[in-house]
Order: structure tokens, then sequence, then C-alpha cells
């Protein structure tokens, strides 16, 4: 059992105190009950800080991008220019460096309260596209990075077989990601199924197409038939760039969009990365086809590409998700503002989303995205959480008015304001250095802001740094 002093429930229950949470041996939520005294429940697990939420989900991330933060900001460019340089780290890993800097990467995910992870895994095959032993050796040392750090996992496993909508070839380091051709991703991926038979709860697969440039239709039909058949999430990068549309047109004379649509790819179960430059069509086709979308913003804005129409999507129903995707920031409060502040900008206006629509994205939409259980702290949902504490210079006002509203609130009470104010404080203000405690699946793996078997920050940062040394062939 854990037990939260305040804890929010969800939109529709808002922020309820003296918070009890059951779970069973799986992770998963079996009771929740509001208004209870801790000293009534001696064996219940104190959570610290003041408030406590879902866990963040972090529904798209590359962890070998991670080496490449602050690294080019020296240098004039755009997503193109900064490919180049992410393809010189992803030609120097191998599993062993891989597993060192994924697990790394994930405790620092853990630090700033992410639960769960979709890792968008195409590094597949050793130099030149020669697989190694075990095909699957990088896949594997994924799952068994998350399993040592300690995040929810679902490794989305992406086919990558050419370097143009136009059909070029694979070259130089892209030839790491390709199998050939659908079929032989198909037997890779059934094999790393196999594999994957004894993972824990909180291992899961999905698969990918990594983009329309990336995948020519048969191979696509592959990737999606596989999904279906085994009812797995499906995710792909779409409309990153005006480049790819542009392309995409030329070649195929459709919108990237249109051509997913195509070959049967837009459902429920599949989330659409980036989707920054889209036609009214588009927005149309994934908002009707209850599309997920995941949001990249920090990396957006890093790489110079565009600001999504996110809002616009969740009105014509598309679900929203957050992805720190290249790792330029790991912060969910700033991943989870940055999708109403960046709207500003484009929109110039204020309020775009409502907080609690923002927070549900950043924590169900994810949990959704992944193929996870999405009902939040309530029975059947997650036993993830988040607790922040409010005491910190960010959040010097945050917690005014909670102690008289504690003391007055019923179990059955909750004031829809005063619940959306302290949420904006929250959201708008928090960092990942305010960060208490984190919980994955009942199991504490932050307490104090530390993590539970890495240690300290600074000593994960300490690790964190050497790993990013090796791949970036920094001695």
């Amino acid at each position: 059992m854990l037990f939260a002093e305040r804890a929010w429930l969800g939109a529709e229950t808002g922020i309820a105190t003296g918070v009890l949470i059951s779970h069973d041996d799986r992770g998963e939520i079996t009771e929740v009950r509001t208004g209870v005294d801790a000293a009534s429940y001696p064996s219940a697990v104190l959570l610290g800080g003041d408030v406590c939420l879902p866990g963040f989900v972090n529904a798209h991330s590359h962890a070998f991008h991670r080496a490449l933060r602050g690294v080019s900001e020296t240098r004039s460019g755009d997503f193109w220019t900064w490919r180049e340089l992410m393809y010189s780290v992803a030609g120097r890993l191998d599993p062993d460096s891989y597993r060192s800097l994924a697990e790394l990467v994930y405790a620092e995910m853990l630090l700033a309260g992410y639960t769960a992870v979709g890792e968008f895994h195409y590094l597949h095959h050793g130099a030149a596209g020669v697989p190694y032993s075990d095909p699957n050796s990088m896949g594997i040392a994924l799952i068994d990075a998350a399993s040592a750090a300690g995040i929810r996992l679902t490794l989305l496993d992406a086919c990558y077989l050419q370097a143009g909508v136009d059909g070029s070839p694979l070259s130089g380091v892209q030839l790491r990601f390709g199998d050939g051709s659908g079929e032989r991703w198909s037997e890779r991926f059934s094999q790393l199924s196999q594999l994957s038979q004894s993972a824990t709860a909180s291992r899961r697969l999905g698969v990918a197409i990594h983009s329309v440039r990336a995948v020519p239709r048969p191979a696509m039909g592959t990737v999606i038939a596989v999904a279906h058949s085994n009812e797995l999430p499906l995710h792909v990068h779409l409309s990153e760039q005006r480049r790819e549309n542009e392309e995409c047109l030329k070649v195929v004379g459709l919108t990237p969009t249109d051509l997913l649509a195509s070959v049967g790819a837009l459902t429920g179960g599949t989330t659409a990365v980036h989707a920054t430059h889209l036609t009214a069509s588009d927005l149309t086709r994934l908002g009707l086809a209850r599309c997920g979308v995941c949001a990249c913003p920090t990396t957006d804005r890093d790489l110079g590409d565009g600001v999504g129409q996110f809002a616009e999507l969740a009105e014509a129903g598309a679900v929203l998700s957050i992805g720190s995707d290249s790792h330029a920031v790991i912060d969910p409060f700033e991943e989870t503002r940055a999708v109403e502040l960046n709207s500003r900008l484009f929109e110039e206006r204020r309020g775009l989303w409502k907080v609690s629509a923002l927070l549900s994205a950043a924590t169900l939409g994810g949990a959704r995205a992944l193929g996870w259980p999405s009902g939040g702290l309530a029975v059947g949902g997650l036993a993830d959480l988040v607790s922040v504490r409010l005491d910190s210079v960010r959040l010097a006002g945050a917690s005014l008015g909670l102690a008289s509203a504690s003391a007055s609130a019923s179990a059955s009470a909750s004031d829809p304001a005063a619940d959306e104010a302290l949420l904006a404080r929250v959201v708008f203000g928090a960092g990942a250095a305010d960060v208490d405690t984190v919980v994955v699946g009942g199991k504490v793996m932050v307490q104090g802001g530390e993590h539970v078997t890495l240690g300290s920050p600074r000593r994960v940062a300490e690790r964190l740094g050497q790993a990013v040394g090796v791949a970036l062939g920094v001695d």
C-alpha cells in the first residue's frame, strides 16, 4: 500500500487528501481510498513530497541521442545537418556501450519524474549493417538498461529500409538501421518477441514504421500486420519537417498522412510522433481515426522543426502524449508546459489548454500510446506515481491555502477551480529538481530526490558523463 497526503486522481475527480492506494503484484491498482488517516495504516509506504500525480510517460525516446545535448549548439543548420552529428554517435555504439548509456539516460528520466518510456529503436545492427550473433543484441541492451534503471519500458522496434521516399538505398551508418526487407524485419522482430516472453510486468513490445521516407509501402503493410495481429502499439514519425512533406508529395502525390492512411496505418492503436506540419485534411484524418499524437516540443524547438497544432488535433479527436525524443531536455514539466507555451507563440493567444488536459496528456495519454493501462490513479490503472515538493524557490507560494483546504475538505469534495490553480502552479512552475518520490509498479525507485539503487543525481551524472564520452569518442 502507498499513502499520499494529497493526490490528483484525474480531471473528473480532482485532488483528494489522505489517499491510500493498494496494488497487486503486477503493479496495477486494486483500490483507492481517500480521506484516510495514515496512522491507521502503519504498513503503508508514506510518499514524500506535497502533491502526488500519476507517473509522467515519455512516449518517444531515442536513448543514444542524449549524447548530443549541447554538442551542436555552436553550429548553424537544421534537422538535416544535426542528423549527421547523430549518425556519428550511432556509428560508435555497440551493445555494451549502448546499455551503459541507456541505463543512465533512463535513470535521468526517473529522477525527473518519468515512470515509463517508449524507446523508438532503430539502431539494430553492427558496422556496415552486419547483424550481431544475436540480431536483437541492441534491443536486448535497451531492455536490460530499463530493467537496471527501474523504469517501465515499451520497446518500439522500428523498420527502416531506405534512405528516402524515392527508394534510394541506405548507406554509411544508415546500414546499421536496416534489415533488408519487411520480411526480414518481421523475422527478427519475431525472434525478439520470443526472447521477451519472460519479460517482467514492466516490459512490453511495440512496433514502428520509422517514417514514410524510410519504409516502402509493401513493408509498411508488413509492420501494420504485425501490429494488428499481435495487438501491439504502432508508432511512426510523421511530418516532422517540411522537406519530408515536399518529397512525399513529389514522389507519391500524397501527404505523409494520406500515404499512411492508404496502407491502413491510421487507427486508434497508432501514434504519430511530431505531426508538426499537417494540412487541414491531415489533421481531420488523424482525429477521426482517434490516433495518438506524441508532441516533442523541446526537441522540435531545439532542432528548429516548427510548432504542431496540438490543440486542434485534440479537438478533432486525436489523443495527445509527450516525448523527450532527442533529450535536449529531460524534464516532463517543461515538456508538458511547452505544448501550451509553444502554441502561444504560434497562435498569439494564451490558454489553449486546460492544465488538467495537459497533465492528462503527459500521463494517461502516454500510457495509452505505449499499450499500458491508462486509467491513472484509479482501480485498474498503474501504481506509477510521482510526488512533487512545493517548497522550492521555483514553487514559492504554490502551497498557499493548502493547509486550510486539507483541514476542511471531505473525502468526496473537491474544488475544481482550486485544483486547477494548484496544478497550474506545478505544471508551469515546477522542474525535475522538485521531484521527491517516484514509484513504478508500486515500487519506490526515487526517494528524497535520489535513485534508490543508482544513488544521488550527482552520482548518476558522473556515470552518465562517462557514457556520453564513450558515445562521442572522447576520453
